[in-house]
């Protein structure tokens, strides 16, 4: 008797408790309701003349949902009862905590655009570990092998500089022929194409997945893309080298003479307004292109918190692109501490599909992935998302008092 009973003890609560759910899984129907998508605000823009878009490569559901579920759609995402967010002429954009890692809003997150020189951030997020900012080095003809009438810093073929001068000249005046410069100083015997597969191989370690450099510079080229997401990775990496801070809120610097070659040298100045105007900036990077439109870049601290914003496809007018984060960025700074809507992913954490492999670096910073959002609302833990374990410990101890009864009166 004894056996049919546990026989039917393990069949209610498997009747009952369903099969484990993995420790990800996404909640049961009855703990969450689904809302239509909220479309992102937008301003309009006055109408321009540009190139087609390229197409993006196939979308893929896992890289997608990298940092939470939530952030995979091209809609807007906020935290519950957030504050709408500005409107802005950005085709994507999103809002993180540089410390803790928490997305705290985007609209089309990991939506395909092409960066222009935003992507320099990738360049330096991988050279700036490998160089010695002393070391000089040797322009040749190939390093100023830039497109007609795109930005340079104006080096010099034979000129010799620094590593530092370089990379001010990449940060502060957007070099064209800086960025092939330290993307050859990194890409070994196969010079600036070897740098191009050292930054992809970057992009793939940071997690940002949607990210294929083709230029080191950012100038177009096919196949080359990247997401708001990805560029808060790759923003993130660059603000935890304290070098990398000081060449972002450097204002001006100065290129230096160059006796050899019978040149005076010349003073540059930061491109990007946001160090002048915004305070508590802490340096970004700034983008166009006739293909990507305005891109932009930016990060600033505030009350304890430091923020970036990265947007794509943006136009000049009714505001520029650094005025398009200023608002973002002050929207992000009136959130609560704890809102989120995501996280951004550690070095390491996800493989190249998206999946999630073993422990991430170590001392990267991690928030857990949010409760509650604006586009996907999922009720929070409580009795609704508890009863079923309610349930079957019921019904255990119910079946275990009926069995100790019927040996009782066995007994008897």
């Amino acid at each position: 008797m004894r056996a049919p009973v546990l026989a039917l003890a393990a069949a209610v609560v498997l009747g009952t408790a369903g099969a484990p759910a993995p420790a990800h899984a996404d909640p049961p129907p009855q703990a969450a309701a689904l809302a239509a998508p909220v479309p992102c605000p937008r301003v309009q823009a006055p109408q321009v003349e540009r190139s087609p878009r390229p197409t993006p490569p196939p979308s893929v559901p896992l890289q997608q949902a990298v940092g939470g579920q939530a952030l995979a759609t091209p809609a807007l995402v906020v935290p519950a009862d957030a504050p709408k967010p500005p409107a802005v002429t950005a085709t994507s954009w999103l809002v993180a905590d540089l410390d803790t890692g928490a997305v705290l809003g985007g609209c089309g997150p990991h939506e395909y655009a092409t960066p222009a020189s935003v992507q320099k951030l990738l360049l330096t997020a991988t050279a700036l570990p490998k160089l010695d900012p002393k070391r000089v080095v040797t322009v040749t003809h190939e390093d100023l092998d830039i497109a007609p009438g795109s930005s340079a810093v104006g080096l010099l073929e034979g000129g010799r500089y620094t590593v530092e001068t370089v990379f001010l000249g990449l940060l502060l005046q957007s070099g064209n022929e800086a960025a092939n410069v330290l993307a050859r100083l990194i890409g070994g015997p196969d010079g600036a194409a070897g740098g191009v597969r050292a930054m992809n191989a970057e992009a793939r370690h940071l997690g940002a997945l949607q990210t294929h450099a083709v230029t080191p510079s950012g100038l177009d080229g096919p196949g080359q893309f990247t997401s708001a997401y990805d560029l808060a990775l790759i923003a993130r990496a660059c603000f935890a080298d304290p070098t990398f801070r000081r060449y972002a809120l450097t204002e001006q610097t100065r290129i230096p003479d160059q006796p050899a070659l019978r040149q005076k040298g010349f003073q540059i100045q930061n491109e990007n307004q946001l160090i002048y105007r915004y305070p508590g900036a802490l340096g970004g990077k700034t983008g166009f292109t006739d293909y990507a439109r305005h891109t932009y870049v930016g990060a600033a601290q505030r009350g304890g918190r430091r923020l970036v914003v990265t947007l794509l496809g943006a136009e000049p007018r009714p505001m520029r692109g650094w005025e398009q984060g200023a608002t973002l960025l002050d929207w992000g700074f009136s959130l609560p501490r704890d809102a989120s809507v995501g996280r951004l992913v550690a070095p390491g954490e996800t493989a190249a599909n998206g999946a999630p492999v073993a422990s991430p670096t170590v001392g990267a910073a991690i928030t857990p992935e949010p409760r509650a959002v604006a586009a996907h609302r999922v009720a929070p833990p409580g009795w609704a998302a508890s009863w079923p374990f309610v349930a079957v410990a019921a019904a255990l101890a119910g079946l275990l008092a009926a069995v100790l009864l019927h040996r009782r009166r066995r007994r008897a």
